[in-house]
């Protein structure tokens, strides 16, 4: 993957998740960094993508935050997947990329408590015409 900000897209991709899991867990990154024995700024750089994670940092964060290594990867393109369209790759990542965000989390969250299939169904389509609605 390429290199965004002079960072890797694979190591933001890591940092992303690592701050996902972080906040459904509703952890602090101080108390996160605790359970590393880090700093609370090292585990800032990680979610930035800013600093990438070692193998046994990666493998003691899986651990504190109760996840599969596999977790940190999740959503990534595959390897034989560098064929896929570049619209495709594209909304992957821009899907990706709000559902780590406070906002995302929190829409997610709240979209899974509604309790029948027709009430988010409504929900669903309201969001496609306020959606179609836009300028």
């Amino acid at each position: 993957m390429a290199r965004t900000d002079g960072h890797h897209a694979v190591d933001a991709h890591v940092g992303a998740r690592i701050r996902l899991r972080r906040k459904l867990l509703d952890l602090s990154q101080s108390s996160l960094a605790d359970q590393l024995g880090i700093t609370f700024q090292q585990v800032q750089k990680y979610e930035r993508g800013a600093n990438r994670v070692s193998a046994s940092v990666l493998y003691e964060t899986a651990c504190a935050l109760s996840v599969p290594i596999g977790f940190f990867f999740e959503g990534l393109p595959a390897p034989v997947d560098r064929g896929k369209a570049a619209s495709d790759v594209s909304a992957e990542a821009a899907i990706s990329a709000f559902l780590i965000t406070s906002e995302g989390i929190d829409l997610t969250q709240s979209f899974l408590k509604i309790p029948t299939a027709t009430v988010r169904s409504r929900l669903l389509e309201l969001a496609r015409a306020l959606a179609r609605d836009e300028p």
